[in-house]
């Protein structure tokens, strides 16, 4: 099983969700099924997210496109995500 491992940090939790609740079907063309959503426990909006991923290249297609950074840099992410592709 492969996975998509994400971390950053957003401006306001509420706004930068509902941004990310409306890409989910780009998400879901690229192959990628969230298995967590998370978030620091003193600070909402440090976020992690964990998605199990069904073809690995599309998933990198996704995490490297110009849509992904525009609609992340709208939803308000403040600093570069870090992004790691995983094997269980």
């Amino acid at each position: 099983m492969n996975y998509l491992l994400i971390r950053h940090r957003v401006a306001d939790f509420s706004r930068w969700k509902a941004a990310y609740d409306d890409h989910s079907g780009a998400r879901e063309q690229a192959g990628l099924k969230e298995k967590e959503l998370l978030h620091d426990i003193k600070d909402t909006n440090q976020v992690v997210l964990l998605f199990e991923v069904a073809d690995i290249q599309k998933a990198q297609n996704f995490a490297e496109s110009s849509d992904l950074r525009e609609v992340m840099r709208a939803a308000g992410v403040t600093d570069k995500p870090d992004i790691y592709f995983l094997r269980q």
